[in-house]
């Protein structure tokens, strides 16, 4: 066994000098997804009432663009970075990277374009660590922790899922190769940017399952038979749909890039294509982050928890225009349009199986999230953290088999040609 005085200096966690950081960073980090979130349901509010910001979208995209081609070229990859400097910390990441993703997110958003949130709120967590860890002089191994913790408190405070967004953190980053080392961190900063983004007074959706809870059951009352064969088939179109959304993307920016090399003509493009789509559609529903609709009847996220309000192609049409905002070069994020693609999906197959809606909703949720970016134990202990435990069984039923879905890589994952670069993330000797 290697004793700790042979252990080199660069492999030795100093805990006092990271745990100091890590507290940093989750109150930075914390207030940044307030700020954010604050932000954001304002600029909505905005869109929903000034229609023809919509037309505006092009304008917003060569912004978005040229401000990343003069101030941004080195982060403009953004979770693909931060997920490259885990594995080969190089040098680091820049602070720049979280206002610049801050106020892109923003401008995607007021002016109608299809994305999510927690691109950002991760981005400015990895940023945010970034920067303590060259303050706080950390070594390397340190600072893989600290940007792996930055990752968990991004995700948990834009969420309010803290143990999820510890456990995204480390399948982002290690491949599943569990190290007890960032477990601490990565729960300590996930905990405490949730706890301070509810301090600012930022809340989060609320979700409600409880169509098969008895009055007076346990979750053994909630077992059903049928339902579980029906999570299991509904886990293998959810599979199938979040490796739709991670190829139709991957696609989307490969096209993007071969029909122009400008950085601000390319979200142009996009930006007439998603307006094309949506004139064509006749709805606005599928624009912007997709949670709440101002319309009566109008698809949403929550709107397909209940059985009515939702259209059959609802969740086709969300990835689509999704794929298109993100591919062309708009920001934003992945994991809530995949909320809004899976919940709508999921109630498609309630209303062609006849099973309950609010069950079927929640477990596509999750999977298809899970199916895309490939973190299957995040996306299990989610269910937990936005539904309650009852249904937990269902969803790691849908969530394992639509992890078992696989023709190309997550939506975070390296090539080939980098695969064997992460393999071995965190893996000094033990301290």
């Amino acid at each position: 066994m290697t004793s700790a005085s042979s252990i080199p200096p660069g492999h030795r966690i100093r805990w006092g000098r990271l745990l100091v950081g890590v507290a940093a960073l989750g109150l930075l980090t914390g207030t940044a997804c307030a700020l954010f979130l604050t932000v954001l349901d304002q600029v909505t509010q905005w869109r929903w009432d000034y229609p023809a910001l919509l037309w505006l979208l092009p304008i917003a995209g060569a912004i978005v663009g040229g401000l990343y081609a003069r101030f941004g070229q080195t982060v403009e990859r953004g979770n693909s970075l931060l997920v490259e400097q885990l594995r080969q910390p190089k040098q680091g990441v820049p602070l720049r990277m979280a206002p610049l993703v801050l106020v892109t997110t923003w401008l995607t958003h007021l002016c109608g374009g299809s994305a999510g949130r927690e691109g950002t709120a991760v981005q400015m967590g990895g940023a945010i660590a970034s920067e303590l860890a060259r303050r706080l002089g950390l070594h390397p191994l340190e600072f893989r922790l600290l940007i792996l913790a930055g990752i968990a408190a991004g995700f948990g405070g834009v969420f309010g899922t803290p143990i999820a967004g510890t456990l995204f953190a480390i399948e982002l980053a290690t491949l599943r190769a569990f190290d007890r080392r960032s477990l601490i961190p990565c729960l300590l900063a996930a905990i405490i940017g949730d706890l301070v983004c509810h301090a600012w007074g930022v809340g989060h959706t609320v979700y409600t399952v409880a169509t098969l809870i008895p009055a007076n059951g346990s979750w053994l009352a909630c077992w059903n038979t049928k339902y579980v064969v029906l999570a299991a088939i509904a886990g293998v179109a959810f599979g199938l749909v979040g490796q739709l959304f991670t190829s139709l993307l991957a696609g989307s920016q490969a096209a993007f890039r071969r029909a122009n090399s400008s950085p601000v003509i390319r979200p142009m493009l996009g930006a007439v294509v998603v307006i094309g789509l949506t004139v064509l559609l006749g709805t606005r529903d599928y624009l912007g982050i997709g949670v709440t609709t101002p319309e009566a009847g109008g698809t949403s996220l929550t709107s397909a928890f209940v059985p009515e309000g939702v259209a059959p192609l609802s969740w086709f049409w969300k990835l689509l225009l999704t794929a298109i905002t993100l591919g062309c070069g708009f920001k934003g994020g992945e994991a809530t349009p995949l909320f809004f693609i899976g919940a709508t999906l999921g109630h498609l197959i309630a209303q062609l199986a006849g099973g309950p809606v609010d069950l079927l909703a929640s477990l596509g949720l999750v999977a298809v999230f899970m199916a895309a970016t490939r973190t299957p134990l995040a996306g299990i202990t989610m269910s937990i953290e936005l539904f309650g435990g009852e249904f937990v069984l269902y969803h790691a039923i849908a969530c394992l088999t639509a992890y078992g879905v696989r023709w190309s890589p997550g939506i975070y994952e390296p090539n080939s040609s980098e695969a064997s670069v992460g393999q071995t993330i965190l893996s000094a000797p033990r301290a």
